[in-house]
């Protein structure tokens, strides 16, 4: 797994608070909202609903920028450089801003031009871009709308979707001086991002760009304090390119809610597209083996550290364990990429290994990264890799360096040329066709990057070639395969992958583990839009410190690999299982080792517990849509976590902190037949008594019905509730689960 996200200082950070809009500013309003331009140059003046003050007030550099390639090289183009302005009005709601006659080498011919218009009677409204007259102008980014100050409110937040989500609840703080970008398609799993007060106002940001074409969303903040905020666009550049124009919209919308509000009103577009709709789980393409799946176990090494493992636990549960197997390759991990065949092991000692799993029902997802070659390894000179390997704006590579002993530099391969979707296509033949695998766990699927080579056949930078890309490999891969059914499954989580993959590996739940405290927690925002539409599996949840690939330089291996972490790590284990159940994900437990069920019974005894619960319950966990979670009394508690890296070598590297939780955690679901399911996990040691508050509307809760409990015990009758009494009272023994199944009666319409 790779997180990098973009931090920088940048041009924002000077930006003043514009002075108030008077009679004379180009205003549009609808009753819901308004938006206010200056009439002598189109500056944004404010954003903000009539009721109240502004939530986002203008200032320099201007409504929009355009980074170009002039005959003298790269430059910028902003309104201020612009000798005319003038403005037309589209309706009653809409408005035209015309930016001509730049003072701008090789921009005489050249006209921006912006349209913002209001939806009728919403908060809302959409904003578009086009240049005109680009001549000889290479475009190489439009930054647009740029929004340079974000009101100050008490208590504020910030929700992305940085892969399943995060919340910060300090972000002015976190932004002081630094620069946030989050990358589309890719690590930025949705078009969107929320900045909220809590139980106050809020800007939303979104795009519905239905193709996926690249862009940024960015926040950067000065040393005063304040935040702006804007989107970059990136171009499919080249030259000859005499116009452009933004091929979707940009939505600006203020709320009142929270990162689940906007969460609804992204999934209200978001389900509607194609991506949504013919996802493979939702269109039952995906194996049935991966949907019942009820456990994963993360294990790296040879067959024997793997399956055996998992074929106790499974015989343990009672239900069905999959593998999520790394290290099974013939090279080093982080090191030796796309060498993967043969198996360390040999051929035939891996082939007798995975039959005799599959006479158990335990079934092989394998680790093959998805774009990165080692410039190292000899395949990358034998098979003149390098001409088809991503560049820079520069025309050269930038090598990617992984592994913490051996320094390797990696290439990441261009998923648009015909030469590397063969090659990795051939290597998943490989080993799902003639070693017997069930699956290919594609490391870095759900990311993308820009690619500057014209040699590829595809536009420079921008574009939406990379996710024609992966269609295409997908594509070939199943082809290549039929009519045996493998699952592709990739690292994160990204919507424009939903008809391509049969699982997203989510991490998230266990976020502390890789990033410690940085302020940001994990908030399940893409499962509140999309959670019907694909498979979320995984979780770094471990007992132990990290295995040691033997196949890395030996005097960094530990004394100790896979030695137990101190007990006191227990509830940041219970913690991160907890969230996976009640944000709906198959449960997965790393670095397994059959002597845990002895040595950490009430640990490994959670872990099952939940994933029996998940499967009496899936008509909610597996099936349903994500709710608003509901409001609980439950207390908090400060727990010890830990950081913990898989390049640890001898020291361990292991970085304790702690942090405050909730002690009880509770997620909403409605199943496919209209039923309401409250899930409720506690990681306390003693028994806890809580109380539920749901709001009837927002849930859709009958007008009266029954009451299930599911938990250990199984199904049974709980009681009766109306609508007009939505408080429930729960008691959860220590460490312990359960579901709250809401039915209504039939006869009430």
């Amino acid at each position: 797994m790779r997180l990098p996200l973009s931090l920088a200082v940048g041009f924002m950070a000077a930006c003043l608070p514009a002075s108030p809009p008077d009679q004379s500013d180009i205003g549009l309003s609808n009753g819901k909202m308004r938006v206010c331009f200056d009439p002598a140059n189109g500056g944004l003046r404010e954003i903000g609903s009539p009721e109240s003050l502004p939530a986002v007030t203008g200032g320099p550099p201007g409504l929009w920028k355009l980074a170009v390639v002039s005959s003298s090289g790269p430059g910028e183009i902003t309104p201020a450089q612009a000798r005319s302005f003038r403005s037309e009005r589209l309706g009653k709601r809409g408005i035209k801003l015309i930016w001509s006659d730049f003072r701008a080498e090789d921009a005489g011919s050249l006209t921006v031009t912006c349209e913002v218009s209001l939806r009728p009677g919403e908060p809302a409204s959409d904003w578009r871009l086009r240049a005109d007259g680009l001549g000889t102008l290479r475009l190489q980014e439009v930054f647009y709308p740029i929004l340079p100050a974000i009101a100050r409110h008490p208590e504020e937040r910030l929700a992305v979707p940085l892969w399943m989500g995060q919340l910060s609840r300090n972000p002015r703080h976190l932004l002081r001086g630094n620069r946030l970008q989050f990358d589309y398609p890719g690590l930025t799993s949705m078009q969107c991002m929320a900045w909220y007060a809590e139980g106050g106002p809020g800007l939303y940001l979104a795009c519905d760009d239905a193709r996926a074409y690249r862009k940024s969303f960015i926040l950067e903040g000065g040393p005063d304090g304040q935040v702006g905020a804007w989107l970059s666009h990136l171009p499919e550049s080249g030259s000859g390119q005499s116009c452009y124009a933004l091929p979707y919209r940009v939505s600006v919308r203020l709320f009142q809610g929270d990162w689940f509000t906007a969460a609804e009103m992204y999934r209200a577009w978001a389900v509607r597209q194609a991506w949504a709709k013919k996802s493979r789980l939702r269109s039952g393409a995906v194996p049935g083996w991966a949907r019942s799946t009820a456990l994963w176990v993360w294990n790296r090494g040879r067959s024997g550290e793997v399956l055996p493992p998992a074929e106790i636990l499974q015989e343990k549960l009672g239900l069905p364990v999959s593998v999520f197997w790394h290290w099974w390759h013939g090279c080093a991990y982080d090191a030796g990429f796309p060498e993967y065949l043969p198996p360390r092991e040999g051929a035939d000692s891996f082939k007798a290994a995975l039959q005799g799993a599959h006479r158990n029902g335990v079934h092989a997802l394998i680790y093959m990264n998805q774009r990165l070659w080692s410039m190292t390894a000899g395949s990358w000179k034998s098979e003149g890799a390098e001409r088809f390997a991503v560049k820079n704006r520069k025309g050269e590579i930038t090598p990617e360096v992984y592994n913490a002993f051996t320094r390797t530099p990696c290439a990441s391969m261009c998923i648009h040329t015909a030469f590397w979707r063969s090659k990795y296509a051939s290597l998943a033949e490989g080993a799902l066709r003639e070693l017997g695998a069930d699956g290919i766990y594609m490391d870095q699927a759900c990311s993308s990057l820009a690619c500057y080579d014209p040699a590829h056949g595809h536009p420079a930078g921008g574009g939406t070639y990379w996710m024609e890309g992966f269609r295409k490999l997908s594509a070939d891969i199943r082809r290549r395969l039929y009519p045996r059914k493998s699952a592709l499954a990739g690292e994160g989580v990204g919507e424009s992958w939903l008809p391509h993959l049969d699982l997203m590996l989510s991490l998230e739940v266990s976020r502390e583990r890789y990033a410690g405290p940085d302020g940001w927690e994990p908030i399940p925002f893409f499962q509140a839009v999309y959670h019907p539409y694909v498979i979320q599996y995984g979780s770094y949840s471990s007992l132990t410190l990290p295995p040691y690939d033997n196949l890395w330089p030996p005097e960094f291996a530990p004394e100790e690999p896979l030695r137990l972490l101190d007990r006191k790590f227990s509830r940041q284990f219970f913690l991160e299982q907890a969230r996976a159940f009640v944000w709906g994900q198959q449960l997965a437990l790393a670095n397994f080792l059959p002597d845990h069920l002895r040595e950490r019974p009430e640990e490994i005894g959670y872990v099952l517990g939940l994933a029996r619960l998940r499967h009496q319950a899936m008509k909610f966990l597996a099936q349903g849509t994500f709710l608003r979670p509901p409001q609980t009394d439950a207390s908090e508690a400060e727990i010890d976590m830990s950081r913990l890296s898989i390049y640890a070598g001898q020291d361990g590297r292991l970085t304790a902190f702690r942090m405050r939780t909730p002690q009880v955690l509770a997620g909403a679901w409605r199943s496919p037949d209209g039923s309401i399911g409250i899930a409720l996990a506690s990681i306390a040691d003693s028994p806890l008594e809580i109380r539920l508050t749901l709001d009837p509307a927002a849930h859709r809760l009958p007008h009266r019905g029954r009451l299930w409990r599911i938990d250990s015990a199984g199904r049974r009758y709980a009681g009766r509730f109306r609508r007009g009494d939505m408080a429930l009272t729960v008691a959860l023994p220590a460490r312990g689960a359960c579901m709250i199944e809401f039915e209504g009666d039939r006869r009430v319409k």
